[in-house]
């Protein structure tokens, strides 16, 4: 889409061009929305950007959906969310989108409950060649489905009154596909008129620079990008290129194995190295999947090498990196002051 098309595209939508965003959303001026509502960013503490609590990964097409109760769920989750808070830790971003068991009543829930901050997203996953998409994705345009999104921010989630934090995609390898290409423009819309940070989980380094390039063309900042799982790049030197032009680059993945720990050790102190670790953002992607056997529900940890989740960056990464030579100073900045960069949403 050229820019100019996008322009015209805007303003011929009333809906979008004319509506005003809630005063109480508008008067802070940097902030990140939480599923209990704006929390400044003083307040978010040390954070994990990328996390899931359950997921449901049958596809959007599938009648076969898992089903639990909330009291198994928080029964589940609990515990692990204590463990996190115990440990310092005060914010995850729940990054599960519509389609793959987003439950934002649960997720407001679990948060009241631990006393940590959630925060979840709007937006399609389209990765997995497309499996996590509704069918409206494909025959809905580009500004309707923006204005879906914007719906969720200003108006709520699925009428719950529980407002996305951030922007979710999901593509697969490049070259992208028409759909995903439609969703980034879509996310593009939604940003400007919302504020709201667009991560995109990234099958390649190629894709990512085509999802930049998306972006840009559609007047978005690179600052407003996050390249979620960026240890995709097999050489590192696309992630320091798009770092370099202000980027998030996000790696997603952390576990506690030898090789993990080693990987991600390494790359940050490359980009220590290079002056770029205020670019940097470190997640394990942990969760569990609900799943149904035999008629009864269950859950299924993802297995990625995590013993127990959320808990390996402070656990096993942080005393490496610091027997390495990273400071303190430079811990909290990748946990505490890069998430909140990345994910605040400045007065529009």
């Amino acid at each position: 889409m050229e820019r100019r098309e996008f322009v015209a595209l805007i303003c011929a939508f009333p809906a979008l061009c004319a509506k005003k965003l809630p005063i109480n959303i508008l008067r802070q001026e940097h902030y990140v929305m939480t599923v209990n509502g704006k929390v400044s960013l003083s307040e978010l503490g040390g954070a994990l950007p990328h996390e899931h609590f359950i997921t449901d990964f049958s596809g959007a097409g599938s009648e076969n959906h898992p089903e639990y109760t909330e009291l198994q769920a928080l029964d589940l989750l609990l515990p692990h969310l204590k463990a996190v808070r115990d440990l310092g830790i005060q914010t995850i971003f729940e990054c599960s989108p519509s389609y793959i068991g987003k439950n934002v009543k649960l997720l407001r829930k679990l948060s009241t409950l631990s006393g940590l901050n959630i925060i979840t997203n709007t937006g399609y996953y389209a990765a997995v060649n497309q499996k996590y998409l509704p069918d409206h994705a494909y025959t809905e345009s580009t500004v309707k489905l923006a204005e879906r999104w914007i719906s969720e921010y200003v108006n709520g989630i699925e009428r719950s009154k529980i407002r996305p934090g951030f922007i979710k995609l999901g593509s697969d390898n490049a070259p992208l596909k028409e759909v995903e290409i439609k969703l980034i423009e879509a996310a593009a819309i939604t940003h400007l008129k919302t504020g709201l940070k667009i991560a995109i989980h990234t099958g390649n380094a190629e894709a990512a620079v085509q999802e930049l390039k998306i972006l840009e063309k559609m007047g978005v900042k690179p600052s407003a990008f996050i390249w979620v799982h960026a240890q995709n790049d097999q050489t590192g030197e696309t992630q320091i290129r798009l770092a370099k032009k202000g980027c998030w680059i996000s790696l997603d993945g952390l576990n506690s194995t030898e090789n993990s720990l080693n990987k991600y050790e390494k790359n940050i102190m490359k980009f220590k190295a290079t002056g770029l670790l205020n670019r940097l953002l470190i997640s394990h992607d942990d969760g569990f999947a609900a799943v149904k056997k035999d008629g009864q529900s269950g859950f299924i940890p993802y297995q990625n090498g995590n013993t127990l989740p959320y808990v390996t960056l402070f656990t096993k990464l942080k005393p490496a990196l610091l027997k390495n030579g990273l400071t303190e100073k430079e811990f909290d900045l990748l946990t505490v002051t890069n998430p909140a960069s990345a994910f605040r949403i400045d007065k529009r």
